[in-house]
């Protein structure tokens, strides 16, 4: 008799420890599910402003009043390489990057920060 309560105390304890789980998982879904939604305007902005290195390059050009014949002849390439990178058709050297960067007046660091990651 004393065993039987015993074993059914225990099953009763298990029941409830898998219920209260259950019971605090539903309740950690629920607030991440609460967190990611609230996000969203957060991730939409951030959408509408990631850019591409190209876009990048060229917004600091421009904010510099600079035209891609001066940034070509400072960094001693074509213009028509300045313009390539602008438009994303390729990306300038990891030197060039930095050149620029210089020439802008921000680091490379800066410039790279505001390139969207490519998922």
């Amino acid at each position: 008799m004393l065993i039987g309560t015993i074993v059914t105390f225990i099953n009763l304890l298990i029941f409830a420890l898998i219920v209260s789980g259950l019971i605090y998982l539903f309740i950690l879904l629920v607030k991440a599910l609460r967190k990611y939604l609230k996000a969203e305007p957060i991730r939409k902005e951030k959408a509408e402003t990631a850019r591409s290195l190209g876009e990048v390059l060229k917004s600091h050009r421009t904010a510099c009043k600079m035209t891609q014949e001066f940034v070509a002849e400072a960094l001693g390439v074509s213009r028509q390489a300045v313009s390539k990178w602008e438009s994303g058709a390729s990306d300038p050297s990891t030197a060039n990057l930095i050149a620029i960067a210089k020439l802008y007046g921000v680091s490379a660091e800066e410039i790279l920060r505001k390139v969207r990651k490519e998922e």
